[in-house]
């Protein structure tokens, strides 16, 4: 079953929000060399949504 969602309840101000790629980094425990990527791509700052959308990350395997 589905159901409508008012886009206008969705709140759009967290993915707007402006941060600096190295906070980003360190936040999501990224490498250094997907910071110079990030960095190259965006710059300084970005907007939480791009870099969310941007980042890769490699998988975290435990034996």
């Amino acid at each position: 079953m589905s159901s409508h969602i008012d886009t206008a309840s969705i709140d759009q101000k967290a993915l707007k929000e402006v941060i600096k790629v190295a906070d980003f980094v360190n936040r999501y425990r990224l490498t250094s060399d997907e910071q110079l990527r990030l960095t190259e791509l965006f710059g300084t700052f970005a907007t939480k949504q791009e870099l969310l959308m941007n980042a890769r990350r490699g998988p975290v395997c435990r034996y």
